[in-house]
Parts: C-alpha cells; structure tokens; sequence
C-alpha cells in the first residue's frame, strides 16, 4: 500500500497489523527469540571483526570460565574421596581394626572449599570481563548508530520507518547485547564441563562411563525432536504477536473513530480472531517446550538408576569404592545439563546474529556525500538564492522539477504557491540539501550549495514547519535550541518578538513549565509561537516559512502572523502556504505548477494577471461560501 506525498514521490505506508518480527516481534517491539539472520556465517564473521579490539579480554574471559568449570568438575570427585575415607573408617570400626580418620576428612573438604572458592572467582571475573566487553560494543554501536543517523540522506527516513531505525538503536543493540554476554558464556562453559565431566568420569570407572554414554543419542535424539516441531509453533506465535500488537496499536490510536462509527464489536471480533490464533500456537509452543524439561530428567533419572545398579556390582566386585559411584552420580548429572544449554546457545546465536544482521545494515546504509569533507566558506552571508535551470526528480523516471530557474534578492519575502505535488516543499528540500538537484545550479550567496559543507549551508537557515517539534524539556530550553548560548534574557526578548511571552507567564512555572514528550500539553497554536520564537533566536539570514499557520484557528493565525511579519524582516523569507490570504504582503509570489513557474508578481499584479493565482485565490473564498 502507497501514498503520493506533495512531492508527488511514492513512500511506502507500513501497515501496523502486517508488522513481523522485525518490526514489532513482541511487546515493546521485543525481538523474538526464532528469528533467523539471512547470513548467520557472514554476521557473525562481521561481529567477530568489529569485537576484536576486545580481544585480550575476551581471551582472558574465556580461560577464566574454563578455570571455573574445571575447579568444579573436580570438587565431585574430591568429595566422594571424603565418602570413601568415611565409609572405610565406619567399616574398620565394625570391625574392630581402626577408626574414621576426621583429620583426613577436614583436610579433603578443606580441599573441596578451596575448590569451590576459586571456581567461584573465577566465574565472577570471567562475568565482570564479559559483561564489560558486552557493555563497551554496544556502547560503541549506539553511539556509531547515532552518527549514522545525522549523516544517512534525509530520504533514507522518507523509505524507512522511523520505528524500525528506533528499533536498531534499542530493541536490536539490547538483543545483541544480552544474547552476546549470555551465549558466549554458556557455550564455552558447557562445553568445558562437557568435555571435563567425560575425563573425570573416564578416570573413575570406563563400565559406568560406557552405561552414561547410552543415554546421550537418546538425549540428543529428545531434544532434537522437541525443538524441531516447537520451533515453528514459536515463530507462528511470535509473528501473531506482533500483529496483536498492531491491531491493539491501532484500536487505541484510532478509538475516537471506533466509536463515532459504531464499530467496536466488530473491533472486539477481529481482535478476538488473532488472540484466538495466538492461543493456539501459544499453548502448543509452550507445551512441546515444557515437554523437554521432564523428559531431559527421565532420562537422566534412568542413567542414575543404571549407574547405581552397575556401580553396585563393581563395589560388591571390589572394582569400585563407595564414593566414587556417589561422585559418578554427580558427574552424571553434570553430564546431561550441557547438552540442553547447548541447544539453547543454538537459539541465543541466531538471535544474537539476526539483532546483529540489523545494526549492520543499518551502519553500512549510504551517507550524504561530502558530509564531513572540508568545502567552500560562506564568508559575507547576505541571504542571496538563485535557482538556475534546476532539475530534479526522486525517481530518475518521475522528474519533479523541470526547469525552475528564478532569483531571490537578500532580504525579499517570496511566498510559493501552487496545488499540491507542485513541488513547493521539494524547492526547501534542495536548498537545504536533504537532496542534491539532477541539473541546473541552486546557489547561496554566489556559493553552489554542492560547494559548501551541509552543516555550514544549513546555519544559514531557520525553519517553522506546519508540523511543529518540541521535545520534552522546559519552555526555555525548547526556545534556546535556536542558539545554545543564548541567554535567558535573549531567550525571553525572542519570545516577546514571537508573541508567546503572554501566554508563557500564564502557565505554571513561566518559561520553566515542562513540556511533555508528545507536546500535548500546550494548544497548537501555542507550539506554533513557541517555534517561531526559536527561528527568532537562531537569527539567521535565510527563512522558511511551510504553512506555519494551517492548523490553528483565526485568533491564532492573526497571532502568528503578527510574528512572521517581525521575524522576515531583513531576511531572505520563503513562505509556502495554501492559505492565500495570508501572503498578500510578499515582496513576490512564485505560482508553481508542475514543477514550473507559470506565474510570477506581486499579490495585486497576479490578481489583476486573472490568470492561474486568480483563479487559485478565488476558488478558496468560493469554498468558504
């Protein structure tokens, strides 16, 4: 599904109730756990190269979890030593030849303390390594991300969800991070206690380490089939939860409308449907899950019970000591837990590497050109545009912009008129470059603005959008992000020159009343004023002006308007707007059609012209009767 902006450009509509995993996955936009990468090799690799300045102490992480498991493969063996001692001594005084010797005993469980204690800091170093490298790569990728995002092309967010973007900087670095610290912990740890327990039970007794070894195909063969049919239940799960999501999204977003058309039952009955199916994969996944758990202890139970019986007959036999079946039966134990942690670092490495897949993209997505290259310096900044035979077109098949070419003296308030898909707003977005034009010359003060650095061109700009942005913080601070040095009496002159400043001391705390984060708590007309005053602080030559006032009421608009008219004075002003009337005053007025100029005048020269601006101007007073 697609619509057709004003630019005429075709941006794709996400639907919210088609949102997979990638975009919503679970509550919060949780990333689910069955996702797969579409190169889980290549990521990895990628990841592996971009962690190697933590090599040292990955190494060091990594020795240190081996030292941890083989301090506590051997404490087992150590205590069923002291199991021996004790029964020996228990046997001699029966019969009358000695005693049980305490201080050999003391000593091995002294021994088996010094065991356990140094397998414990050992795991606790080898988890503060790990949690740090985990800690400083997604430190490392958030900031990278947030680079990206000031210097990938403006239409990169016109093709992307902002959500999606929002995603990869916390859903997806968050993932990453917990699956990294998790993974690479548990898989180097099961498989040093696997192979340890293997050794240590090999040197205790190759019968009863033969009779464990029968269990393993059976306990591979349970797992395997358990994941195996879980598996698509959870991923069926997982995607009709992200669009149970979506709809419940919209149904909130869209309530008002919901019950003015009387739709709320058939709202309940397609969300009902999903949940319904959601159930049903739900219960299924967690069921054949649930399963593994038991079945994983039968069989460990039934490898108990045939250590025991075995062990029973070496010991008769005098084959095998009393305590080293009780440290068998451990080692027993200790032998099937990897193999189900191992299959779980299977699924913790796909998630990790899809999460990964998704940063990766995102930090090879192209840059703005030249964006951090050094290019001409502005010098005088007199506000000075000239457009020269532009052309321009979002798609290289669908030109926008055919052939505009038109000179703005510093200082003129030019308004630009035209239907929609005139290319009004893609004219700004040139001359900010957002975009780069395919032909012709757009040049600033006698600078082509291919020429100049972005950050340098764009100072030369203020901007009030018809879509206000204030971000959460105070009055003051929303008004000092024009000119971060500015002082808070500068900040309160800007705001007397907008006309907010009566408004402002009319709420609680004056200019440190807090805005919220969707802005909801001050009117629109309100945010339009709060924004005009910033676009006064900046104080730069060059203004746009995009329908600053088509969202409030008359009162308002007057208002506003008031404070335009201060703020273009000595600077270069364009004012797009479809309110005709309120541009009467333009030193010029540009009439846009098609991406063309077809007429250009002054208010009274275009009314008198009764050509395309006539007929535009009328229609709106027609309306109005």
């Amino acid at each position: 599904m697609s619509a057709d902006d004003e630019t005429g450009r075709t941006t794709a509509i996400p639907k919210a109730r088609q949102r997979g995993p990638m975009a919503g996955g679970g509550p919060g936009g949780v990333r689910m756990a069955t996702e797969k990468p579409k190169d889980f090799k290549g990521t990895l690799g990628k990841l592996l190269s971009y962690m190697r300045v933590h090599l040292v102490a990955i190494v060091f992480a990594v020795l240190f979890a081996i030292a941890s498991v083989v301090f506590n493969v051997v404490g087992p063996k150590v205590l069923g030593q002291a199991t021996t001692v004790l029964y020996q001594g228990l046997v001699a005084k029966v019969q009358g030849t000695g005693s049980v010797d305490f201080e050999a005993i003391r000593n091995i469980l002294l021994t088996l303390l010094v065991l356990y204690l140094a397998s414990s800091a050992c795991g606790f170093i080898q988890g503060w390594l790990m949690s740090g490298v985990t800690q400083r790569v997604c430190y490392r990728m958030r900031k990278e991300i947030a680079r990206k995002m000031s210097v990938v092309p403006m239409s990169y967010f016109e093709d992307h969800s902002k959500g999606d973007v929002l995603s990869r900087i916390t859903n997806d670095v968050d993932t990453l991070g917990q699956s990294l610290n998790q993974s690479v912990t548990q898989l180097i740890t099961s498989l040093a206690q696997l192979v340890g327990v293997t050794v240590m039970m090999l040197s205790i007794s190759l019968q009863l380490t033969g009779v464990t070894f029968l269990t393993l195909p059976i306990s591979v063969g349970i797992v395997g089939f358990v994941v195996k049919r879980s598996q698509r239940y959870f991923k069926a799960q997982q995607e009709v939860l992200g669009a149970v999501n979506g709809q419940v999204e919209e149904d909130f977003a869209g309530q008002d409308v919901i019950q003015v058309f009387n739709r709320a039952d058939s709202t309940v009955e397609a969300f009902d449907e999903q949940n319904d199916r959601l159930y049903e994969s739900a219960w299924k996944s967690q069921f054949l899950s649930g399963l593994l758990m038991p079945l994983m202890t039968f069989v460990g139970n039934m490898g108990y019970v045939a250590v025991v019986v075995v062990g029973a007959m070496l010991a008769i036999g005098g084959a095998i000591q009393p305590g080293d079946i009780q440290s068998f039966i451990q080692y027993v134990r200790n032998f099937t837990q990897p193999i189900q942690q191992l299959s779980n670092v299977s699924n913790m490495l796909q998630q990790m590497a899809a999460a990964a897949e998704r940063v990766f993209e995102f930090l090879a997505a192209p840059e703005e050109p030249n964006t951090e290259q050094p290019g001409e310096e502005l010098g005088e900044r007199g506000g000075a545009v000239s457009f020269e035979h532009i052309r321009f077109g979002y798609l290289p098949s669908h030109t926008i912009i055919h052939d505009f070419t038109c000179d703005i003296a510093p200082g003129q308030t030019v308004a630009i008129v035209g239907p929609t898909g005139a290319g009004k707003t893609t004219l700004m977005k040139l001359m900010l470059r957002f975009y780069d034009v395919d032909g012709g010359y757009l040049t600033v003060d006698g600078h082509d603005v291919r020429d100049l650095p972005r950050a340098n061109l764009r100072s030369e700009f203020s901007m009030v959008l018809q879509d206000t942005w204030l971000f959460k913080g105070s009055i003051r601070e929303n008004i000092r992000y024009g000119d971060l040095d500015a002082s808070d009496g500068e900040v309160e002159a800007a705001a007397r020159a907008a006309h907010c400043d009566h408004f402002i001391h009319t709420l609680p705390g004056g200019y440190d009343f807090e805005i919220n984060e969707e802005a909801s708590n001050v009117s629109a007309g309100q945010r339009q004023l709060i924004t005009i005053a910033r676009a006064v602080l900046a104080n730069r030559p060059i203004l746009i002006l995009d329908e600053a006032t088509s969202n409030v009421d008359t009162r308002t608009e007057e208002l506003i308007q008031h404070a335009m008219d201060q703020l273009v004075v000595g600077r270069t002003s364009f004012v797009i707007a479809h309110r005709l009337s309120t541009i009467r005053n333009a030193d010029r007025i540009l009439v846009l059609r098609k991406g063309d100029i077809v007429e250009t005048g002054t208010h009274e020269q275009l009314l008198a012209a009764g050509g395309f601006y006539a007929s535009l101007y009328n229609s709106q007073f027609e309306e109005c009767e």
